[in-house]
Parts: structure tokens; C-alpha cells; sequence
């Protein structure tokens, strides 16, 4: 039997493979890597719901957490108003925003009294206490409930002070005469005076924490 022909070399030409594999190696190489970058990219593209869809959940659900602990303020607004009572505000809310919550302030408020001491604009604390005199209303410092102005919560219940200094009216010498006051401290206690409530000048940075906390149950606004 005769051996059958090699069509190549009846045709005329003979391809060398090895040759051209050598000779193109790296394009060949490239075109490789770049199928299998396409692949996976199309494979990501088509999975990338399922692959992140945790995490997302996980966002949302601290995202919601935080609002809910920061997106609004709980306090109580009393005295000389014309609904008293205990609401909720945003976190950002003024004292001038928890009067009108309470309907504004009664007839009988001590405006005098509200011009020279309470600060509308001050930012309002969550747990907190507004209370509006009425005129002639006889005002005492034994404890957060007979309070005018700002005061927070925590303060219910403290022992009456025998001798509160008030920040709005106290002269130099007075506030010199608490501990860890100077000349300094209490030159700008009064210049940036009137205060909402004795947290401010914690707040303001006024006052430092040790000197705020040894000091706090001397204080007043009123």
C-alpha cells in the first residue's frame, strides 16, 4: 500500500507551528491574560449584587441606628408657657424652637427677666429643662425644679446650695472667689455673658472639666 500524501507539501508549503509560536509568544501570552481579565470582569459585573449586598445591609442598619440616637433631643419646657409639657426636637434645635413647641410664652412671663438673661439662641441638650418665670415669681436654687432658664435633668434631686453664684450678674470678685477661677477665667466668664444654662460654660470651653465639675453645684443663671 502506498503511503498516503501530505496534502501540505502537495500544496506547496509547509507550516511550521513551533516556529510561529515561538515567534509571537507574547502576543500570544497577552491575548491570553486579556480573555481571562474579560472573563472575570463579566463574571464580577453579573455577581456583584450577591457579593456586596452584606455589606450594604450592614450600612443601612448603622446608618438607621445613628439617626435614631442623634436625629432628635428629648426635653421639657414649664413656667410662664402656654403649653408646658415634655417634647421631642431635632438635634439641632434652639431654645427659641422649644418655646414655640410649647406655644409660645404666656402672658404672664417675666419678659424683663427673659430679655436680660435667657439666650433664644442657644442650642438646646438633650434630657434638659426649660423654665420661663412668671413676673414677680420668686425664684430659689434648691434644685433643677424651681430652675429658670436651662438647666439639665441630672441636677434634680441635688441638695440646696447655701450660696449660689450667678454667672449672669456675679461680679469679678465673686467669681474669683470659686476654686480654680483667676482674673483671667472670670473676665471671660463675664464677657460672653448671658448664658442659657451653667452647662455652656463647660460647652464654650470657658471653664475646664475639673474646675466645671468642683464648681457646677455652686452655679446659677438666675
Amino acid at each position: 500500500m502506498l503511503p498516503k500524501p501530505n496534502l501540505q507539501e502537495e500544496n506547496g508549503f509547509n507550516i511550521d507551528w513551533e516556529g510561529i509560536l515561538l515567534k509571537y509568544r507574547y502576543q500570544i501570552l497577552l491575548l491570553l491574560v486579556g480573555v481571562i481579565l474579560i472573563g472575570l470582569g463579566v463574571f464580577l459585573f453579573k455577581n456583584k449584587d450577591s457579593l456586596y449586598s452584606s455589606s450594604v445591609e450592614v450600612l443601612e442598619s448603622s446608618t438607621d441606628v445613628e439617626g435614631n440616637n442623634s436625629g432628635e433631643v428629648v426635653i421639657e419646657v414649664s413656667g410662664a408657657v402656654e403649653t408646658p409639657g415634655v417634647y421631642k426636637l431635632s438635634v439641632n434645635a434652639r431654645v427659641e424652637d422649644a418655646l414655640i413647641a410649647a406655644g409660645g410664652i404666656s402672658a404672664d412671663a417675666d419678659r424683663d427677666w427673659m430679655e436680660k438673661t435667657l439666650n433664644r439662641a442657644a442650642k438646646i441638650l438633650d434630657g434638659q429643662k426649660i423654665y420661663i418665670p412668671r413676673v414677680n415669681e420668686q425664684i430659689n436654687g434648691s434644685s433643677a425644679n424651681s430652675v429658670a432658664g436651662y438647666q439639665s435633668v441630672s441636677s434634680v434631686g441635688e441638695s440646696s446650695i447655701t450660696k449660689m453664684v450667678n454667672v449672669n450678674t456675679a461680679s469679678q470678685k465673686e467669681l474669683e472667689s470659686l476654686w480654680g477661677i483667676g482674673p483671667v477665667t472670670a473676665q471671660n466668664i463675664i464677657e460672653q455673658r448671658p448664658y442659657s444654662s451653667v452647662e455652656e460654660l463647660l460647652n464654650k470651653k470657658i471653664l475646664k472639666t475639673n474646675v466645671y465639675e468642683t464648681n457646677k453645684d455652686k452655679l446659677s443663671i438666675y
